[in-house]
């Protein structure tokens, strides 16, 4: 039977099963073990249940906790590091780019690095330019990972289930404000499918494909658009790597209009690369070009006020919506 759970506890109750069902399952990252749970509180209340051996406070190293994390991996074990900020996976990215990717087809197949590497991302709590940043495009352009990015909690608990049972590295990127928001979560052991997008809002005049937290902001602004008399679709893709692209397809051949939208800046964003595969595939579909709304190319500001000028808001969806349409 669902029931309503905040996003954190979805992500807790997928560990805390997925712990359950298999030993070599062990969780890793910075002040990860209680009192404190790891800085979103994710993980508070595992320790206790499963003990220090499989929750595991690490030193202040991104390197080092992903070095362990692919060293467990390739030796047998299922580890899930968290890493407290996506901003400091650069601080990683040797283990990551050339190691944990490459760990399959360097060893010709003989050796696999399936691990997840959980870490958060967005702006909205003045977090500032170096705790703020959205990377996913980063990720998604390195042969050998995965890109998940769900946005409920029902989505946040079966993909996180799918990750840690994939036999590749998965990125698994969790929004700072999503941790509160709440949505229904079955009961019953589920699991969702990288690789499966959502239709979140079935419409016909426009398709929003967003990604993240911008998925609520894709939402809220359909609703106002309906009060005008115009039908948004909102495809939420959930994955970015692998990426379903025929229900985006399907979506774009009854709307013949298609939007991006996602809280990344928009130099190189994830949401070009979408743009290109429709070019490609679904040109002839188009009633008009296809637009982006993404954050302006700046390092993301302190002060609230300006955060909220750089990050795309759901009035700028709402006009950019009418422009496809003019």
């Amino acid at each position: 039977m669902p029931r309503s759970m905040t996003y954190r506890d979805a992500l807790r109750e997928a560990l805390r099963e997925e712990l359950i069902r298999d030993e070599r399952i062990f969780l890793l990252g910075e002040d990860i073990e209680d009192p404190f749970g790891g800085t979103y509180k994710v993980t508070q209340g595992l320790t206790e249940e499963f003990g220090h051996d499989r929750v595991r406070n690490t030193p202040i190293s991104e390197i080092a906790i992903t070095g362990v994390a692919l060293g467990a991996a390739m030796t047998g074990m299922r580890p899930v590091a968290e890493l407290m900020y996506v901003d400091f996976a650069g601080c990683a990215m040797d283990q990551i780019m050339n190691q944990i990717a490459k760990m399959r087809y360097m060893s010709g197949g003989q050796v696999e690095a399936p691990l997840v590497i959980r870490t958060q991302q967005g702006t909205g709590r003045s977090s500032a330019a170096q705790h703020a940043q959205s990377l996913e495009a980063m990720f998604a352009h390195i042969p050998g990972l995965k890109v998940a990015m769900p946005v409920t909690p029902y989505d946040a608990k079966g993909m996180l289930k799918a990750a840690i049972r994939d036999p590749d590295p998965v990125i698994f990127l969790e929004h700072k404000l999503l941790y509160n928001t709440t949505g229904e979560v079955p009961e019953e052991d589920y699991v969702v499918p990288l690789g499966v997008a959502d239709v979140k809002r079935v419409g016909t005049d426009v398709t929003i494909v967003a990604t993240s937290r911008m998925v609520l902001h894709a939402l809220d602004a359909a609703e106002i658009l309906a009060k005008d008399g115009i039908s948004v679709e909102v495809v939420d893709p959930r994955s970015i790597v692998p990426l379903d692209q025929e229900t985006i397809f399907d979506s774009l051949r009854k709307t013949h209009r298609l939007m991006v939208v996602h809280e990344a800046v928009e130099r190189n964003g994830w949401g070009a690369e979408l743009c290109a595969l429709v070019m490609d595939h679904c040109f002839d579909e188009l009633d008009a070009p296809v637009k982006r709304i993404a954050s302006k190319n700046t390092p993301v500001p302190f002060a609230p006020v300006l955060e909220n000028f750089v990050v795309p808001s759901v009035e700028e969806i709402v006009a950019g919506v009418k422009d496809l349409l003019v």
